[in-house]
């Protein structure tokens, strides 16, 4: 085992010669990446539309194509969801990875077409692991199993051709024959729909295996690990898995679970952070001590960095690499080999290295709730809190909500303060319509939520006629364009306004 181990450290150092020259080159890299998509791209219908076979800059290429949205770009890809070929991109696309929805859809489907699951995941995936190599250059990694937590939806077909299942259903499904030597469990279980089964089988079939490193979403990992700490009777993850060096997680704050997982695990190991998204797989840790991740600028993704304040513009400028500026927020505006072009993902990013350039998420365009991975906005809740008071004849005056995290043995949740100016007969009805309501709009809460797994039902308080107005006026905000925000993805907010209103946060 020991000489795979090093077998492996040394080929990752060999490979490490070509992450160099797009990690020392970025600007160069990401000129490369563009003209390599405009051309690829020039005769579909999109690429005609606008040009692309005469656009030999950056700047030709922003001057003549608009920042897209999901719900711009959405009858191009129900057209290739139907199967119809050149439309976004030049080569056929079999596969959609189905995320959260945007403001009109409970989902969204992504094109991932054979390029991007080549040259975008698993060369990033690759990356990642050379990086890890010559970090810990006699690491066990590969000498022993890795558990992905993930894929909660099988994989769906919209016809004999096209296939659709959230990303890491769909990476699984794809992944090459020699990468499920060294996964486990075995498929079936992995993509396994029901969560609740899933955890059980997820247990029970990789208790006795030799895993080396974990990866997923903290809550659902935290689930895992407690129901195997409950079947092996042991204290520590690290009773069960001796070997167990790596934990990769990405999607959410790793902030309010570190110190819990550190308690469930009893070790010390490694923690990689990763921005793998639907749409691409933009950066990760290349040093464990930086908090950063580098990003992956030679890897089919054209970046461009969108001022925050410049959301709604109709031509918002945007930046390059040479331009942008540390600790500032930016719109992520990607451009793909999945067909996505000028797309806004709705994350923020800031910049915490400009040599190299690392970036850390700093949250969503809009305000937001996605503590557990459910990726809450305001437009999900506003319609949900309407939906909630119709069906129990109150009348809401205004409202916020914040996580609330998990603590011991509780699941998380979230906290509602709402002022009413007619109260529910029965607010635990209001917080059953309010809980329906959010499952029926947004497919990410839905799944949180099933049978209690990850997220319980939400806490909601009544708060007393003129809470909020009090609290703008604390804050110097009464009056004018000041409002409550509706959501946070931090309680700072929520807690004042509880102990201005002398009650006990949940």
């Amino acid at each position: 085992m020991k000489l795979l181990s090093t077998t492996i450290s040394g080929l990752a150092r060999l490979r490490f010669w070509r992450i160099q020259n797009w990690a020392t080159q970025p600007a160069a890299a990401q000129r490369e990446v563009l003209q390599e998509l405009v051309t690829a791209a020039q005769y579909t219908e999109f690429g005609r539309k606008y040009n692309f076979s005469k656009l030999f800059s950056v700047k030709e290429f922003k001057a003549n194509v608009p920042v897209h949205e999901y719900d711009d770009i959405k009858p191009y890809i129900l057209r290739m969801m139907d199967g119809e070929e050149n439309v976004l991109w030049n080569t056929p696309v079999y596969w959609f990875a189905k995320s959260s929805g945007t403001t009109s859809d409970k989902s969204k489907f992504i094109p991932i077409s054979d390029e991007s699951l080549k040259d975008t995941h698993f060369k990033a995936s690759k990356d990642v692991l050379t990086y890890y190599y010559k970090n810990f250059p006699d690491s066990d990694l590969l000498t022993g199993k890795s558990l992905v937590v993930g894929g909660s939806h099988q994989i769906h077909q919209f016809n004999d051709e096209m296939h659709y299942g959230d990303l890491s259903a769909v990476l699984m499904q794809n992944t090459p024959f020699w990468g499920h030597w060294i996964r486990t469990p075995e498929l079936k279980i992995a993509l396994l729909d029901e969560w609740e089964n899933k955890i059980e089988k997820l247990a029970s079939s990789t208790i006795t295996e030799n895993v080396t490193s974990l990866a997923g979403v903290p809550t659902w990992t935290i689930i895992l690990i407690r129901r195997i700490l409950e079947i092996s009777g042991k204290k520590y993850l690290k009773e069960v898995w001796p070997n167990l060096e790596l934990y990769i997680h990405g999607g959410v704050s790793f902030t309010p679970y570190r110190e819990q997982l550190d308690d469930l695990i009893g070790k010390p190991i490694n923690y990689l952070e990763i921005y793998n998204a639907s749409e691409g797989f933009f950066a990760a840790q290349d040093t464990p001590s930086d908090d950063g991740m580098l990003l992956f600028t030679q890897h089919g993704i054209f970046y461009e960095f969108m001022p925050v304040d410049e959301y709604g513009k109709k031509h918002p400028t945007t930046m390059g690499l040479r331009d942008v500026q540390l600790n500032k927020n930016y719109a992520l505006i990607i451009s793909t080999n999945g067909g996505l072009w000028r797309y806004l993902v709705g994350d923020t990013v800031q910049f915490t290295s400009l040599n190299p350039f690392r970036i850390k998420v700093s949250g969503r365009l809009k305000h937001f709730i996605n503590a557990f991975g459910e990726e809450l906005i305001v437009d999900n809740t506003d319609k949900a809190i309407a939906i909630a008071a119709e069906k129990t004849n109150t009348i809401v005056n205004d409202y916020t909500a914040a996580p609330v995290y998990f603590t011991g043995n509780n699941n998380g949740a979230h906290e509602w303060l709402i002022e009413f100016d007619e109260a529910p007969e029965d607010i635990n009805d209001f917080a059953a319509a309010l809980d329906n309501a959010l499952k029926s709009i947004n497919s990410d809460y839905e799944a949180k939520r099933y049978k209690n797994i990850a997220l319980r039902m939400p806490v909601v308080r009544i708060m007393p006629k003129g809470t909020f107005l009090a609290w703008l006026r604390s804050k110097g905000k009464l009056g004018g364009q000041h409002k409550v925000p509706r959501l946070s993805n931090e309680r700072k907010m929520l807690e004042e306004i509880l102990a201005a209103s002398n009650i006990n946060p949940q």
